[in-house]
């Protein structure tokens, strides 16, 4: 039975030939790539942070603890776990009076200023 002649790699700028699923070993895909890696992050494993995540939600009863907003139903707009006081500013990791959940809005507007001094305090210590 006749086989398919070798192709290219789908990368633009790669010339090899594909050895699976139509890329180069060169350019096989990342298992996981783009996941949010807790345990790389905060040294936890994913499963102790949705523990953590269910036992804020029950004592804040699932309320943003920034705005009061409520957990929605649709699970793109779930609160996030959120750090009070930010790990790098000294917060705990796993404290629970340092966790609170935070809607999508005040979760990013949060984390956005939180940066900011982050770089600002990067770039002063230069």
């Amino acid at each position: 039975m006749p086989t398919a002649p070798p192709s290219r790699c789908t990368d633009p700028e790669c010339r090899e030939l594909a050895t699976k699923r139509g890329r180069c070993d060169d350019h096989q895909p990342i298992p996981w790539a783009g996941r949010d890696d807790k345990a790389s992050r905060y040294g936890i494993s994913s499963g102790t942070w949705r523990k953590l995540k269910a036992r804020v939600a029950r004592r804040d009863n699932d309320c943003c603890y920034m705005c009061g907003a409520e957990q929605p139903d649709d699970p793109d707009e779930q609160h996030q776990l959120d750090h009070i006081i930010p790990i790098f500013e000294g917060g705990a990791v796993e404290d629970l009076d340092n966790l609170g959940l935070a809607c999508v809005t005040c979760h990013e507007t949060k984390s956005k200023a939180e940066a900011a001094r982050a770089n600002r305090a990067r770039h002063r210590a230069r």
